[in-house]
């Protein structure tokens, strides 16, 4: 669609130069003034003439009507002036000799716009659970918009880092090594895994804070031995060093399979402790700028010419927080991948966070600090209730995908018993109904998780569009062999749509990148899986009228298979042959 962008604005150009010779445009620049229309039936492409009218002297209808009877590219079918728009018909013919080949040639890189990203280096930092916690549907949100922004770049040329930035270190640590030593049973932690982790650190948090309905009375007291375990940790202490890193492997044990069911690989898996080393010499470094200055004891950045609260870098006990630990580690990433972008996917709730300490590293003076990017996302609640761990009031995703994955199968063994790999088939299915959910809302967008809608398998879902793509197999399977240098032939108006929306692959991708918004990829798999299955409906394919009309149909059924194919991979949406 850009190359097809670019022929009708160099001709809307010409038009342009017949109207007044003086007026100039760039063809760039028309191509960004032509829009796609509410209804296919008022064009596949318009310009709204009304911009030009200074420009150029005229009316909008007048010039609309103008640029219509000059309009001259062998893709545009015919171009009607419409009440000072000029509304573009695409040539159903011209497009498939176009996407047909292109999809052919380039395959799973066919939409890739690879010149956005050549020779270009992003670091991704996404996912990044607090260990010891369950991974619950919280964290679905930084996972899989992380993971799909990473696909994304990657189509795009780009070189990709994802570092799984785990939370290892903080205060829920001390917590835990309290809660561990008054009432921890190391064959009990072992074998309950993270689920015995919760249950601790429920248990410590209820204490700290009082629970008036299991008639436990509150000891702050604890908070402060927390504290204290955890600067211990800070300061090198063996036995809480020796029980942290065994906390650390449980909790990662336990995300492991989530990530095998979501089909997510890390580069790096560095966490807070990591920078423990870092943290020091960018204090120092703070320090020797004059940046630092003494709060009630506290370590603090002045921010409020900027609007902002102060940036706290070191607590009153001398330990380290989140904003010492993010610019450490965004210091050390520039100097291992010299990166030329560094996003962080997080909720919304912590952009004050970002905003803090991307200033702060501007005040250090570094001069990558425009490079540091920030892409929240909206929370998830439960039937209107926000989650907590420390209450226990979440959704483990464990327990998710197991419900998604036995609906799947009861289903599948109720119409395809016989189908290969059932259980593989139901758990892509089953985890892609629920990836699909969330990726189909803008991810700024709050989201009430419905376990009910998240699991339909109606309407615009991942069941839907992963059994489009099982049909656009199935269909060439029983098809066999066809001639893929037979002449082309569009005989209907449903290929013309089809066509007309495969092409505009490429851009889809550009906006998706631009936007950090994989909810655009989402979106616009559906418009595939909806115009074809309406071409499939309509238009006979394997009963064609003759060889010439089978073969095109073929031809466009395997394009759509590449398409969506392509699209599934920047969504963690597996592909799925037979369902």
């Amino acid at each position: 669609m850009l190359e097809i962008k670019k022929s009708i604005s160099e001709s809307i150009a010409q038009g342009i130069k017949a109207i007044n010779s003086d007026a100039s445009l760039e063809i760039s620049d028309i191509a960004s003034m032509l829009e796609y229309p509410p209804d296919e039936k008022m064009g596949d492409l318009a310009l709204p003439c009304f911009k030009l009218s200074k420009t150029l002297r005229r009316s909008p209808v007048q010039i609309a009507q103008t640029l219509a009877d000059g309009m001259s590219t062998p893709c545009v079918a015919r171009a009607e002036a419409v009440n000072g728009y000029l509304n573009i018909f695409l040539d159903g013919a011209y497009l498939a000799s176009r996407v047909i080949p292109e999809t052919r040639a380039k395959g799973d890189k066919y939409g890739a716009p690879t010149d956005l990203g050549e020779g270009k280096t992003v670091v991704l930092d996404y996912s990044s659970p607090n260990l010891a916690k369950p991974f619950h549907i919280g964290h679905l949100g930084t996972t899989v918009i992380g993971h799909s922004l990473k696909m994304l770049h990657e189509f795009a040329g780009y070189k990709c880092i994802g570092i799984n930035y785990v939370g290892d270190w903080g205060t829920q640590f001390g917590k835990l090594i309290v809660a561990y030593k008054k009432w921890g049973d190391r064959e009990k932690v072992e074998n309950g895994g993270v689920d015995a982790l919760v249950e601790l650190y429920v248990k410590i948090n209820n204490a700290i804070s009082g629970n008036e309905e299991e008639g436990i009375s509150a000891d702050p007291t604890l908070a402060d031995e927390a504290r204290a375990e955890f600067l211990k940790m800070e300061q090198g202490d063996e036995e809480n060093l020796a029980l942290w890193r065994w906390l650390v492997k449980l909790s990662l044990k336990a995300n492991d399979e989530i990530y095998r069911q979501l089909g997510i690989t890390f580069d790096s898996y560095k966490g807070e402790s990591s920078y423990t080393e870092g943290m020091p010499v960018q204090v120092q470094r703070l320090r020797d700028k004059g940046l630092l200055k003494i709060d009630d004891g506290a370590s603090i950045v002045d921010l409020e010419e900027y609007g902002m609260p102060p940036c706290l870098i070191l607590k009153r006990d001398g330990s380290s927080l989140y904003p010492t630990r993010d610019i450490a580690a965004a210091y050390d990433r520039k100097q291992m991948y010299d990166f030329d972008k560094s996003i962080y996917v997080t909720s919304a709730g912590q952009s004050l966070h970002f905003a803090q300490w991307f200033k702060v590293v501007e005040l250090m003076g570094y001069d990558w600090f425009d490079k540091l990017v920030h892409v929240p996302y909206g929370t998830v609640s439960i039937n209107g209730a926000k989650l907590a761990t420390r209450t226990g009031n979440v959704i483990l995703l464990r327990d998710l995908f197991a419900l998604a994955i036995e609906k799947v199968a009861a289903i599948m063994e109720e119409k395809n018993p016989n189908i290969e790999n059932k259980e593989k088939t139901a758990e892509a299915v089953g985890v892609g109904a629920v990836i699909f959910y969330y990726l189909s809302n803008n991810r700024i967008r709050d989201i009430n998780f419905v376990m009910e809608d998240a699991l339909s398998f109606d309407g615009n879902t991942g069941p839907y569009v992963q059994y489009t793509y099982a049909r656009t197999c199935s269909v060439l399977s029983k098809s066999g062999e066809y001639d893929k240098n037979a002449e082309l032939l569009i005989t209907s108006e449903d290929e013309t749509s089809l066509l007309k929306t495969l092409s505009r692959f490429e851009e889809v991708v550009r906006d998706a990148i631009d936007a950090y918004e994989p909810s655009i990829v989402t979106r616009y798999i559906l418009d595939v899986a909806g115009a074809y299955n309406r071409f499939y409906h309509n238009c006979s394919i394997l009963g064609a009228e003759n060889e010439q009309i089978k073969n095109t149909r073929l031809a466009i059924t395997e394009a759509t298979k590449t398409v969506l194919g392509n699209a599934f991979g920047l969504i963690c949406l597996k592909k799925t042959e037979k369902i």
